[in-house]
């Protein structure tokens, strides 16, 4: 076990950007453990359209997994997602977000906020919504960003572009006076 907490990467954005990708080639790169995006598992075993509702259920689950995943990580937590997605895709969605679920964004910082661009191939899938609205989700996620008072990094380029630009930021973040 770890002495020390993992640094905690968030990496979010729209739809079909490279997000899992990205956390798979971080953790395989670290070799460490990564949290997966907990709403995929949720959706492919919930037998019916998600409503409303079951966002909630789906951020308290997304947090479970970056808990359970923090135990097993070394030097850092790649995270799929996480509750800015939650509250985006809600007001998006349905105009709102539950309030447990703004408060917790406010309590659960990530030691990196990383924003993935929208020049990744779209794939289809049957849990994507919107291969047309991702220049506009892209804008929303940055002016949540701006709004938390986080300081974030963009990312665009291919995946090794994407892993070296991330690599170049955990040294900055763990280089001592840092």
């Amino acid at each position: 076990m770890p002495s020390s907490p993992p640094l905690r990467i968030l990496l979010t954005g729209p739809e079909s950007t490279g997000k899992t990708l990205l956390a798979r080639r971080l953790a395989e790169a670290y070799q460490t453990a990564w949290a997966p995006e907990y709403a995929r598992a949720y959706l492919e075993t919930l037998g019916r359209p998600y409503e409303e509702e079951d966002l909630l259920h789906i951020a308290r689950g997304q947090m479970l997994v970056e808990d359970f995943q923090a135990r097993f990580a070394r030097r850092i937590l790649p995270c799929d997602t996480g509750l800015l997605v939650l509250k985006v895709w809600s007001e998006y969605k349905y105009g709102r977000c539950h309030p447990w679920i703004l408060e917790q964004l406010r309590q659960r910082p990530y030691d990196l906020y990383l924003l993935c661009g929208t020049d990744a191939p779209w794939v289809e899938d049957p849990q994507r919504e919107n291969p047309n609205e991702r220049e506009e989700l892209y804008a929303i996620y940055k002016r949540e960003l701006e709004m938390l008072g986080v300081p974030y990094t963009e990312l665009w380029g291919g995946v090794e572009e994407r892993v070296k630009k991330v690599d170049r930021l955990i040294v900055d973040l763990t280089l001592p006076n840092n």
